[in-house]
């Protein structure tokens, strides 16, 4: 099929988005705080709203890439240049402060499941980070040369959110135990972080160096 990427591409994107699930962030936070706030059907609504943002960020990444494509060859590869400088600065933001997990244990419960995936549909596309990083982050893993850039495309996001679903769903099962268990072992965070530095430095010194040559 013409929008699957190689075996070598998709293995490092599943690489790239498991860490990426692990690390902390805006989208986690809220699962969990609805959890422990709301109980896990909350919680999950909140999953579902995030991972929809998700989707809609697929959906505008590729085909906003797919038409800088044609525009112009030149274009993408400043697109890519670009993206493989935030992800630099993702890695050492990573380094300097650390996990982003910010768990309100407080917070009340809503008045329905529907709110609270209009919740999670809000920050998630609301958040500019998202927005960026699906812009560059999926640029990584396709070519301007490639006739079937866009079917790539789509097909990395939607795998991403594929991805997220069940290990969030876990997540939410055990989001009690997993925040304290967190909480008291901040080593394991900042081993995350370092994780997640490494594999996306790579990834941009590896553009750096294929479009040097």
């Amino acid at each position: 099929m013409d929008f699957l990427p190689n075996l070598t591409t998709l293995t490092a994107f599943t690489l790239a988005s498991f860490l990426l699930f692990l690390t902390p962030g805006p989208d986690m936070s809220l699962w969990l705080s609805r959890t422990i706030g709301g109980g896990r059907g909350a919680g999950m609504a909140a999953m579902v709203g995030t991972n929809l943002g998700c989707v809609v960020h697929t959906l505008l990444a590729a085909f906003g890439v797919s038409a800088v494509i044609a525009a112009s060859a030149m274009g993408f590869l400043v697109l890519k240049v670009v993206g493989a400088l935030y992800l630099l600065w993702l890695a050492i933001d990573a380094i300097r402060n650390g996990s982003s997990l910010n768990v309100k244990a407080g917070e009340a419960r809503s008045n329905s499941a529907f709110a609270d995936f209009m919740l999670g549909v809000t920050v998630n596309l609301t958040n500019p980070k998202v927005v960026l990083f699906f812009i560059t982050f999926l640029p990584q893993f396709v070519s301007a040369h490639d006739p079937h850039v866009t079917g790539k495309l789509l097909f990395l996001g939607l795998y991403f959110v594929v991805i997220n679903l069940p290990l969030a769903f876990m997540m939410i099962l055990g989001a009690e135990k997993l925040v304290a268990w967190l909480k008291e072992r901040p080593k394991v965070l900042r081993g995350i972080d370092f994780s997640f530095a490494g594999v996306f430095a790579f990834f941009a010194v590896k553009i750096a160096l294929t479009q040097g040559r």
